[in-house]
């Protein structure tokens, strides 16, 4: 995979496809994370002479244009962080994208409207999305891709692109795969994941494969009461997959066989609704009242989570503990982050939730050894699949 340093990007025009799919409420940024992700490939770029153009989505629009999914937000915060005015166009390939793309000096910097605002970007019609592509490359002479949360995809921005143009990996690509392929090939041992989350359905493939690599697999969050049903426990009113039973008492029995430690919570916050100011009280794991659902990991779980995480070299963490967003149902999701902080170990927050948790419970974000922008991308490349691209970029 070509890296940013192999480009002559003095003058020329780079599009740069970015991750840049931020929380909003109204027009307000409420984590910038991925923004701030994003500036280095884009300072290097511009710092070489580049007229950098930067294309990214944001929520998921239905193939045409809606004012709440507008990019023009991240459009003034990039501008804010980058210390310099960014060159706005109200749409993606049109008349405003052509006339900011040719008002580009060297070294300057503009962003398109939201992908997601043409339904060639999404199709799964190879010639429509194609055809998008095309338009898309046409407004440039390079391509760098630096967005790994959306390598996952087979999108016209990120894998049909890099097909037409010249193409690179930016910086926050290189340092994501070379994290991966550091938590896949050769893990310090012992290597512990952390998965939480609401289902069990959305990581089966990714529990399957680690069965195979991990020493210690503790799982939390919604997606516990299913494993806790399948050991036979009743689980009273929490989150519960049916459908998922039998999966995972094969998980379980494969556990066993392969003498991966697998740790499950021993106590849990249940609470009478789901609510953020919802009566609750701590009970064993084993006993949950039928009235009542699990919403967070209990006090001894916390403690027996942090005890699992203390010895290991290597940690993945996906997912929360619990209902985060409320108060009074954090400190399971707390503790994990805080025992990884403490830790000694190689310590990677796998995207998404667990990112956000992270910067809404104000932990140092250095105290982490990295913290992936791509939740879904994340756990696609911990599967084993091939990641489009990813495959593109190598192509």
């Amino acid at each position: 995979m070509k890296d940013l340093s192999q480009l002559d990007v003095k003058g020329r025009r780079v599009l740069v496809r970015a991750d840049l799919n931020v929380p909003l409420e109204g027009d307000v940024i409420t984590d910038d994370g991925r923004i701030r992700a994003s500036l280095p490939t884009i300072r290097d770029l511009a710092g070489r002479g580049a007229k950098v153009i930067v294309c990214a989505h944001l929520g998921r629009p239905k193939g045409s244009p809606d004012p709440k999914y507008s990019l023009a937000p991240v459009a003034r915060r990039l501008g804010e962080l980058l210390e310099t005015e960014i060159a706005f166009a109200s749409d993606t390939v049109g008349e405003s994208a052509q006339s900011v793309v040719a008002g580009l000096g060297d070294g300057e910097v503009a962003l398109l409207e939201n992908l997601r605002f043409e339904a060639g970007e999404t199709s799964k019609d190879d010639a429509e999305r194609a055809e998008f592509a095309g338009r898309l490359a046409g407004l440039a002479e390079l391509y760098v891709g630096d967005g790994f949360g959306a390598v996952h995809r087979r999108h016209a921005s990120v894998y049909d692109v890099p097909e037409i143009l010249p193409h690179a990996a930016g910086g926050l690509i290189t340092t994501e795969v070379g994290v991966l392929r550091r938590l896949t090939e050769d893990p310090a041992r012992p290597y512990a994941v952390v998965l939480g989350g609401a289902k069990v359905s959305d990581k089966l493939g990714v529990i399957a494969n680690l069965l195979t690599k991990v020493d210690r697999l503790i799982i939390g969050g919604g997606m516990a009461y299913t494993f806790l049903k399948a050991q036979g426990f009743e689980v009273g009113r929490s989150l519960l997959q049916e459908d998922q039973l039998d999966q995972v008492r094969g998980f379980l029995r494969e556990a066993a066989e392969r003498g991966v430690e697998l740790v499950l919570p021993v106590d849990v916050l249940a609470a009478v609704e789901f609510a953020e100011d919802a009566e609750y009280e701590v009970v064993d794991a084993t006993a949950i009242p039928a009235d009542r659902q699990g919403l967070d990991i209990g006090p001894r779980s916390r403690e027996l989570f942090a005890g699992k995480l203390a010895d290991a070299r290597t940690v993945f963490w996906n997912g929360p503990m619990g209902v985060f967003e409320f108060e009074a149902f954090s400190g399971g999701t707390r503790a994990v982050a805080e025992a990884l902080v403490a830790s000694e170990a190689f310590t990677v927050v796998g995207g998404g939730d667990s990112a956000a948790a992270v910067r809404r419970l104000g932990l140092p974000e250095d105290g982490f050894s990295h913290i992936s922008t791509g939740g879904g991308a994340s756990l696609e490349y911990l599967e084993g699949k091939t990641l489009p691209g990813l495959a593109a970029l190598e192509a």
